[in-house]
């Protein structure tokens, strides 16, 4: 399969905003909240509101008690050695990572590949760039800003079609799928049975599909992730094997402040004449496997404040972990 181009006339209707929660007034509170935010980190410039919306949350994330406990847990459960002092700023670098993130959806346009001090410094994922290219499934993480990939991809001539999870807030959630259609792109697939005709008609017009695949199911494959069977995603690899399209992991790197690296790793390759649930898990743990290389490295980039592993953690051994 090849990727071609669409025409402005063949792009999609943006989808809908979340229609399963009924917009409550703390819905549009939060909207009108995050609306002047937003137009006030616009006027603060890039650099400056990244830093000042990062500090902040670095100073009161950590006392969100309930969520960042959820970090603590997690990174115990990772990293069983770590004093508590390195877990405490980890989780705090995990705060001022989420912070700056936010602010930057007020400067996405900002984030560009090439000029003469680029945003994005680009690391093979060019190589995914020629019109000729067979289409690819790309696979990433919450990494520093993760809508930097897609946003890449673009500037280098990747068409994409991305699946993303809805964000809670339905009015929220209209917003941001208009930020990443300019940003990125139009061709946006909410996760589950609402965006799976839109994603079939990505893969007929030849489009390479992005998939965020860190995030814990109640469904899915249990598969090793840093060092304990997760319930994981296998969307990537059933796709990969039913339209027999490699996968490439993509890793984003926050170097200082709201600069970027990104990097795509090495091909997953799959085997169609492979038992299909044991090629399933295969290409599942080498993704998980990639993954987990990104948040060694950086593990104050990587959104620990889900519950990846369930509510149950257990601290795997120092032998066992995934280092």
């Amino acid at each position: 399969m090849s990727q071609e181009k669409p025409s402005n006339s063949e792009l999609p209707a943006l989808p809908q905003r979340r229609s399963d929660r009924k917009i409550s007034i703390m819905h549009r509170f939060v909207f009108g909240l995050t609306l002047a935010l937003l137009s006030y980190f616009r006027i603060l410039g890039v650099d400056r509101a990244s830093a000042h919306l990062g500090k902040f949350l670095r100073v009161v994330g950590p006392r969100l008690r309930s969520i960042s406990k959820r970090a603590e847990a997690n990174l115990r459960h990772v990293y069983p050695d770590w004093d508590e002092a390195k877990i405490k700023k980890t989780t705090a670098d995990v705060w001022e990572n989420l912070g700056r993130t936010a602010a930057e959806y007020a400067h996405l346009d900002k984030f560009r590949v090439d000029g003469p001090e680029p945003r994005i410094i680009v690391e093979n994922l060019s190589a995914f760039a020629d019109e000729d290219r067979t289409q690819v499934i790309f696979v990433t993480g919450h990494f520093a800003n993760w809508e930097v990939s897609a946003i890449c991809a673009n500037q280098l001539g990747i068409k994409l079609g991305i699946i993303y999870r809805a964000t809670n807030n339905p009015l929220i959630d209209e917003m941001i799928i208009k930020k990443r259609a300019v940003a990125s792109t139009p061709f946006q697939a909410p996760k589950g049975a609402r965006g799976a005709l839109a994603l079939l008609d990505f893969i007929k017009r030849g489009l390479s599909i992005a998939i965020l695949a860190d995030q814990k199911l109640g469904e899915g494959m249990s598969v090793p992730f840093m060092g304990r069977d997760a319930m994981t995603p296998t969307s990537a690899a059933r796709m990969a094997l039913k339209y027999k399209m490699p996968i490439i992991p993509v890793t984003t790197e926050r170097l200082k402040g709201a600069r970027f690296r990104v990097t795509a790793h090495d091909t997953i390759h799959v085997d169609p004449s492979a038992e299909t649930r044991g090629e399933i898990y295969r290409i599942t743990k080498k993704i998980n496997e990639a993954l987990e290389q990104q948040i060694n490295a950086c593990p104050g980039q990587w959104l620990w404040l889900h519950r990846r592993w369930g509510k149950n953690l257990v601290a795997p051994p120092v032998a066992e972990r995934n280092v």
